[in-house]
């Protein structure tokens, strides 16, 4: 069975902690949320769970190995997309897997053969071009699958649709819902919506210090939801929006076919909301307003 693990976890530049005292312990199949703003001490943690950089005090284990006693044994099995890496651009995708192949001593024919499994699991861009030309999703799914050639039972990321649009953010996002059916994740975010949406626990950290670890549903039930964000096919006249009065407690504009309405949090005001838009015009989409931890 998988696992990571966090003990008292303490990294110090002089007088200032980048991350005090961070504990958890995580086993088997599933997401975990690093929650925090940024600046919070995510990809600090998640550098110190690598053997990317040393901590000042405590431990971290993988699989039950200690990462500084015994990194290579401990990384193992263990996939990690850290701080956005990419690519080189006159590489093609192919090449760009091979490489990591080589590094990982997997055999060419191996390789290949895991790119070609990989190419249909993620929904690769096409491996002959050259990764300069993708676009900044599909670079990612590269790099993810980078990540997946050795077919590790953990995978580490940091922020892994930070950047990407909504469409990249949701293939991302669909991806690691399947990934987790069978592997152990652990992503940093700090968007609370992603989080909500992939994982299955939460931990909140802030200021280098873990404040709350959790089940999604329960932190979710401690942060209701009272603003959705309402997209129309074509622009809406705000006049029109009186439609609403009594079920909503404000409404602004975001883009010019796209608002963002406030009510009180109840599943029958948001449904009565969404019955009243699908009158005032073709609505593409109707969906919570996108929480970050700064708000």
């Amino acid at each position: 069975m998988p696992s990571l693990e966090a003990r008292h976890l303490t990294k110090q530049y002089g007088s200032f902690f980048a991350l005090s005292d961070a504990s958890f312990e995580f086993a088997g199949n599933g997401a975990i949320g690093y929650l925090g703003p940024n600046g919070a001490g995510k990809t600090t943690t998640l550098k110190m769970m690598t053997h990317l950089a040393r901590p000042t005090r405590g431990e971290a284990f993988i699989n039950g190995i200690d990462v500084q006693v015994d990194p290579k044994r401990a990384l193992w099995d263990v996939g990690t997309v850290i701080e956005s890496p990419e690519p080189y651009p006159w590489q093609t995708g192919t090449a760009a897997l091979e490489m990591v192949g080589d590094l990982r001593g997997m055999s060419r024919a191996d390789t290949r053969a895991r790119i070609r499994e990989l190419t249909t699991e993620l929904d690769l861009p096409p491996m002959e071009r050259k990764t300069g030309k993708l676009s900044k999703g599909q670079r990612q799914r590269v790099v993810i699958a980078a990540s997946l050639l050795s077919d590790p039972a953990i995978i580490i990321l940091d922020e892994p649709t930070s950047g990407l649009d909504p469409a990249e953010r949701i293939a991302i996002r669909n991806i690691l819902l399947r990934l987790k059916k069978e592997r152990l994740i652990l992503m940093s975010s700090h968007l609370l919506s992603e989080v909500t949406e992939i994982c299955d626990r939460a931990v909140f950290i802030n200021q280098g210090k873990i404040l709350l670890n959790d089940t999604v549903s329960a932190i979710s039930s401690m942060y209701a939801e009272t603003e959705v964000d309402v997209e129309f096919t074509e622009p809406i006249p705000a006049e029109r929006f009186v439609a609403l009065s009594g079920l909503a407690d404000g409404v602004s504009l975001v883009e010019p076919t796209r608002f963002r309405i406030t009510y009180d949090g109840r599943e029958e005001t948001r449904v009565a909301i969404l019955r009243k838009c699908v009158d005032l015009g073709p609505v593409r989409s109707f969906a919570g307003a996108t929480l970050t931890l700064e708000d």
